[in-house]
């Protein structure tokens, strides 16, 4: 019984890469300097999408939320393992864990149903331009809104609720770079199959089933693109959704990597870079590629910019 309690009593150790010295200062250095861009890079993105009005529409209105969502979710990772690399002492408190593990899920799936929503979000705007402001109505685009977050918040609390549930016997060696829900099923000391399918489950539909809509959507906006008989109409259709889909082949590629295969059975070192992308890199690829890519979102921010600049001159 003592040995069973003794991880939730001291922590954990969280490992990362501190087997290889020379690359954690590295990575160190990597990550603190993304995850300043990304928090710099998006927080940018919902300035101008809150204050310019030219972007009260309903894709910079998903673009913030998903913004939001990203700021939160490397939030929810980097300080803390920025502050466990530069450190000899790995220990993670329980409470500190447990907290990560529920945030960081919630945050994940909000992401993907959010990125579904964008993809909609396009089709509506090539396939139905006509309509797109009748479908993609303020009521609408609020709801949708608020199942992605909702979506999110439910699948973290029945996921992680099982899975903070599972005995570890004493086991406190997180080789991982943050609290996740695969990694804390590898240390469970009893038979995981349920956790595992749930895992699967859960997977599926916040994973495939929004893969699916996307390429379904995709699949109808590039019919939709063929049949504009002006290159430059094709080209300005096409622009307007590469971002997106870059975003959404980076994210999914690397998350799905992580979550649809046995999670005793992932290599321990490639899960740990594979987390290490879709938590701090991903995030700063979303402003990287809608305001270097996106004429609106550049105007906007340079507006911001020689307005503040401006004000501070007349005072």
């Amino acid at each position: 019984m003592e040995e069973s309690s003794n991880s939730s009593e001291k922590g954990f150790l969280l490992l990362g890469f501190s087997d290889q010295p020379q690359l954690e200062r590295i990575l160190f250095v990597i990550i603190l300097f993304v995850y300043i861009l990304s928090l710099l890079g998006n927080t940018a993105i919902i300035l101008v999408s809150c204050l310019d009005p030219k972007l009260h529409t309903p894709m910079y209105f998903f673009l913030c939320n998903l913004s939001c969502v990203d700021v939160c979710f490397t939030t929810s990772v980097a300080p803390k393992l920025l502050v466990t690399m530069s450190r000899k002492d790995k220990n993670m408190s329980y409470g500190a864990c447990v907290a990560q593990l529920y945030v960081a899920m919630g945050l994940g799936s909000s992401e993907c149903v959010l990125l579904a929503v964008m993809a909609y979000d396009r089709y509506a705007a090539i396939c139905r331009p006509l309509r797109y402001t009748t479908i993609m109505h303020p009521q609408l685009c609020s709801s949708l809104a608020s199942t992605a977050w909702l979506g999110g918040l439910i699948t973290s609390l029945i996921q992680c609720s099982l899975t903070v549930q599972l005995p570890l016997c004493g086991h406190r060696k997180l080789d991982h770079i943050f609290c996740e829900v695969p990694v804390l099923i590898r240390l469970a000391c009893v038979d995981t199959t349920f956790n595992e399918v749930e895992l699967f489950v859960a997977s599926v539909i916040f994973l495939i089933v929004p893969v699916s809509l996307i390429l379904a959507s995709y699949g109808c906006i590039t019919q939709a693109v063929l049949r504009i008989k002006s290159a430059a109409g094709r080209r300005k259709a096409l622009g307007t959704c590469s971002s997106h889909l870059a975003v959404v082949i980076i994210f999914y590629g690397t998350i799905i990597f992580m979550y649809l295969q046995p999670a005793k059975s992932s290599s321990k070192i490639r899960g740990k870079f594979v987390s290490l992308f879709y938590t701090v890199v991903t995030p700063l690829l979303n402003p990287i590629i809608y305001t270097l890519r996106n004429k609106d979102v550049k105007g906007a921010v340079r507006t911001l910019v020689m307005g503040n600049a401006f004000g501070s001159e007349r005072a």
